[in-house]
């Protein structure tokens, strides 16, 4: 795995109660109708956003629309194309890329590509169609982020359930905006009552904690070179780069360009060095 894929794998935590979280986006570069017939099986309106490109060009766009759980390459017949698609695994690392195949012997060189694009896995047709959605997911974005953040830094000082619960809930967005409604939903209480409690004992507030979980998945995805400033605004939901620039200056204390060097540990620490609490 590359440097810039460093978040923890297997499952989210579980948040109690329900919430919306947003559905995961998933790229398939494709021509063949089979290939896109077994990703739409996989990955259903109701479970997903599937986006479909046919181009390398469409796919590159795609990345700076929304933010990308994985991407998955059809290697029937590989041509240029394909490898000008499978190329960009090098400039969107935080996204985990897989390969489609009927695994035929001819399509072995294939596969060498593949590895050395430092994708995740490959999909097998005719294997894997039952189980694709559950192969991909555990490798994706939104996966390994919850994962990675599972449980609040002891620095922050949430100790607390409701504390524990908001954190988790925060954490499931991935670095886009969640409404503090949303959280209380889930959790089940007023949003006044999380608000409140929430920042009780010295916490930081609770808006405070959302934009810094937000700075963190910015970093994160800074840290691919196919990304700017701009695109990582974009893609979580920032209303401009100017806005991603004051949250950091806010938050933080630092300017975005600068978050591509950090660590989540870093982040966290510069936060609880006076940031952590907001106006009102």
């Amino acid at each position: 795995m590359s440097a810039a894929k460093t978040l923890a794998s297997p499952t989210a935590a579980a948040l109690p109660g329900r919430t919306l979280v947003p559905p995961p986006t998933i790229l398939l570069f494709a021509t063949r109708e089979r290939a896109r017939t077994l990703m739409r099986a996989a990955f259903p309106r109701r479970r997903a956003r599937l986006v479909l490109a046919r181009t390398p060009d469409e796919l590159e766009s795609a990345f700076r629309v929304a933010l990308v759980d994985a991407a998955v390459i059809d290697l029937a017949g590989a041509h240029e194309d394909t490898w000008r698609a499978a190329a960009l695994a090098r400039e969107f690392s935080s996204v985990p890329f897989f390969g489609l195949t009927a695994l035929r012997a001819a399509e072995s060189p294939a596969l060498a590509q593949c590895a050395a694009l430092d994708f995740a896995d490959v999909l097998v047709e005719s294997v894997d169609d039952d189980v694709a959605r559950g192969l991909v997911m555990r490798h994706a974005f939104s996966t390994r982020f919850s994962a990675a953040l599972a449980h609040p830094p002891a620095s922050l000082g949430l100790d607390t359930p409701l504390q524990r619960a908001a954190w988790r809930g925060i954490v499931a967005w991935s670095g886009r905006p969640v409404r503090t409604q949303v959280l209380a939903d889930a959790i089940g209480v007023t949003r006044e009552h999380l608000s409140r409690t929430f920042a009780a004992s010295g916490a930081p507030n609770l808006k405070r904690v959302i934009d810094l979980v937000r700075l963190i998945s910015a970093a994160e995805l800074a840290k691919n070179p196919g990304y700017d400033v701009r695109d990582v605004a974009a893609v979580l939901d920032f209303a401009s780069s100017s806005h991603l620039s004051s949250t950091a200056q806010r938050v933080v204390g630092m300017k975005p360009a600068s978050l591509a060097r950090l660590r989540a540990v870093d982040l966290i620490d510069r936060f609880t060095k006076g940031h952590g609490r907001s106006r009102g």
